[in-house]
């Protein structure tokens, strides 16, 4: 039997970090679609996220992606979060979008551009002295299209080069948390295509380098969730970028796509011990709301990861290993499938009114006029959006 009130206290004091970018102007490589009220620079997207942290209690840091969130006082921003009653969270670089990056950032053949991309990353620690964040988040579009294009391990030396001067440069409580993903932009190689590469960088880097996992950035079948424990088993799971994919990197909200997955990998999370804050774990979601409204979106993405948490925290862990140990297939299998099983909405709502919130986020939202408000009032200027 599970304790239910440390399910209820675990659930209390989950964290889940939401995306600057989600709250800005998205699409497809096609086509951007533009909604009203969307906000028109940093300030007004951390007035988004409090919205969300204020529906639902459990996400007060919003990460932030330089330079599309680049203003000439940080610490000013991360004054106005606090105002709004949240925080700055990771710091995410970005050197995909600039000519110079057409062969690569960090990897390129040219030094100097190598060396342009790195001051870029350089001034990204910058950003987290002056917010006082925690984690720089890396991901790079190196790779190439063709083969013969360019020589990977070379291209590995430049990466571990360019890796060890930015960790050089952190502050102790600083980390870096190295993303993968197996393509897109490049096709034929990227050079930071699995978690394993990741790993390996981080290892070489030092305790400060972890890895983060996002959940779309997978090829069909993967087993998410054994990367999952392996990573938190060696203490180098860092964060999670959260989201769901049908084929490729869709960015669409986590738990749409697959919740069973979602649940499989929290599973992992908990059985891990990831939950507690001394594991370090960053909850974060990485979404691209291209044709739904954006803050109810994230508003259902978070309660997303709590529900799938809340089946984790359900999972009987000594009837489990007791099955395992026997080798009961079905019985171990039904101990997962039982909490998997479970409707957890009424705890979840107990627990929101709990703490003065209103128990259905999503229609709270809706019943506060703050839509209308938003758009009314963000009229003229230019809306955020990918590389704004």
């Amino acid at each position: 039997m599970q304790d239910i009130e440390a399910v209820r206290a675990a659930l209390r004091a989950q964290r889940i970090e939401t995306p600057s970018w989600a709250y800005g102007n998205s699409g497809t490589r096609f086509k951007v679609f533009a909604q009203e009220g969307v906000p028109r620079d940093p300030y007004e997207k951390i007035a988004d996220a409090a919205r969300v942290h204020a529906l639902t209690g459990v996400a007060p840091l919003v990460s932030l992606h330089i330079p599309w969130d680049r203003v000439d006082d940080y610490a000013h921003l991360a004054a106005h979060a606090r105002d709004y009653g949240v925080r700055i969270g990771a710091i995410n670089a970005n050197v995909f979008q600039d000519d110079a990056y057409r062969l690569g950032s960090v990897t390129n053949p040219d030094a100097r551009v190598r060396r342009k991309a790195v001051h870029h990353l350089l001034a990204c620690v910058d950003v987290l002295d002056a917010t006082g964040s925690r984690d720089l988040k890396l991901w790079f579009a190196d790779g190439t299209n063709y083969p013969g294009q360019g020589d990977i391990a070379t291209r590995q030396a430049y990466l571990a080069e360019a890796l060890a001067e930015v960790y050089a440069r952190l502050s102790a409580d600083q980390r870096i948390l190295l993303e993968y993903k197996l393509f897109e932009p490049a096709f034929y190689m990227t050079d930071v295509p699995d978690w394993g590469t990741a790993y390996a960088h981080c290892l070489e880097l030092g305790p400060q380098a972890v890895v983060c996992v996002d959940t779309g950035h997978h090829a069909p079948g993967t087993n998410i969730e054994f990367i999952v424990a392996f990573l938190l088993s060696r203490g180098r799971l860092g964060a999670f970028d959260f989201n769901s994919r049908f084929y490729a990197d869709d960015d669409l909200m986590v738990g749409a796509a697959d919740p069973f997955q979602l649940f499989r990998i929290m599973h992992e999370v908990v059985r891990g011990g990831g939950l507690d804050p001394a594991a370090g774990v960053n909850f974060m979601l990485d979404q691209c709301h291209n044709i739904e409204p954006k803050i109810p979106a994230q508003i259902r993405s978070v309660a997303n990861v709590q529900e799938a948490t809340a089946k984790a925290l359900l999972v009987d862990a000594e009837e489990l290993a007791a099955a395992q140990q026997a080798g009961d297939v079905l019985a171990a299998n039904a101990v997962l499938m039982d909490a998997y099983a479970t409707d957890v909405r009424p705890l979840l709502r107990e627990l929101r009114e709990e703490q003065g919130l209103a128990p259905d986020p999503v229609a709270a939202y809706h019943a506060s006029g703050y839509a209308e408000r938003i758009r009314a009032e963000r009229v003229g200027g230019t809306q955020a959006g990918w590389g704004a």
